[in-house]
């Protein structure tokens, strides 16, 4: 079936929601939900970017460090009196330039994408550390904060502007060329460039989206504090990779849709809030969410054999 596993997680989270609702049904309380939606409007931005990332059969796991420089990008300009919008620009220009170097090294060089996106997650960690010290960025204006629409508005804004970066994708992955092209490299890269892709340049685009999607989240979140830590972004990268893999991405690539992304972005961001309403301890959503990327792998390697035994069968006369 096409979204067996997108049926899965809608399923183990219809579970999860029902559970809350026989112990402890004050989870669904109006201001516990706009809390949840709130906070994953931001992961929800990076997931759709780590979705194209995987599907071109990649991997960035520096998204937690770019998420912080942005961050401390956003906030400074924000601080310095600059306007939104100008701020906004800042703040993507900035994630666009570090998803560039991820994919120069990633796409032209053809080095690993784990092995580079290791070496610029610790890099620019060290980089962060050294400006700031670990210092955080207080007094925004109020023109920064919930982009001085008041708290209701900000909020309203920031989700908006997620699902807007969502269906956006979702309709080019769908209907355009270039989202055909980021399924066809991540399927076999020599069947797309024998189809007149250069796969390169698709790796590199997709890598730049990914860092100015990361920024986009880094803003939607620092827009909502007044105080902006330099290390927000950290661990992040282990969530949103759960996310678009339990919501059946296959880290192998070439498969998967951004509506299992959002269902896993979904689920994922009410287990921890579930754990407090289900008087669990919190350590165990960190432990979940690996848990879930190993079942989601193991899962795709046994898929994949499971083709290819019966490629193997069918061509066994």
């Amino acid at each position: 079936m096409k979204y067996k596993r997108e049926l899965s997680v809608a399923a183990a989270f219809g579970a999860l929601l029902l559970t809350l609702a026989v112990v402890n049904p004050a989870f669904f309380a109006a201001a516990n939900l706009r809390a949840i939606a709130l906070k994953e409007s931001a992961t929800l931005a990076a997931a759709v970017g780590m979705t194209l990332v995987i599907l071109a059969r990649q991997i960035d796991i520096s998204i937690g460090s770019q998420f912080s420089i942005c961050g401390v990008v956003a906030a400074l300009l924000g601080k310095s009196g600059f306007p939104l919008p100008v701020v906004a620009l800042g703040t993507l220009a900035a994630g666009a330039w570090l998803g560039a170097l991820n994919g120069a090294l990633v796409a032209f060089l053809r080095l690993p994408s784990i092995v580079v996106t290791l070496a610029t997650m610790v890099s620019l960690e060290a980089a962060l550390k050294w400006e700031r010290s670990g210092e955080a960025i207080r007094n925004v204006p109020e023109t920064f904060y919930f982009a001085g629409l008041g708290q209701a508005g900000g909020q309203a804004l920031i989700v908006a502007a997620s699902l807007a970066v969502f269906a956006a994708f979702a309709w080019g992955l769908r209907y355009l060329s270039a989202g055909r092209a980021v399924y066809a490299v991540g399927s076999d890269l020599e069947a797309a460039r024998l189809a007149g892709l250069r796969p390169a340049r698709v790796v590199f685009s997709i890598f730049v989206l990914m860092g100015v999607l990361t920024a986009l989240a880094a803003l939607l979140t620092a827009i909502q504090f007044r105080t902006i830590q330099p290390n927000e972004g950290k661990g992040l990268e282990m969530k949103v990779i759960a996310a678009v893999v339990v919501g059946g991405v296959a880290i192998s690539g070439g498969r998967g849709t951004l509506a299992g992304t959002l269902l896993g972005t979904l689920f994922l961001g009410s287990i921890g809030t579930a754990l407090a309403f289900l008087r669990a301890e919190s350590y165990w959503e960190r432990a979940i969410q690996g848990a879930i990327i190993l079942v989601a792998v193991a899962s795709d390697a046994l898929n994949l054999r499971k083709k290819a035994h019966a490629g193997a069968s069918v061509a066994t006369p």
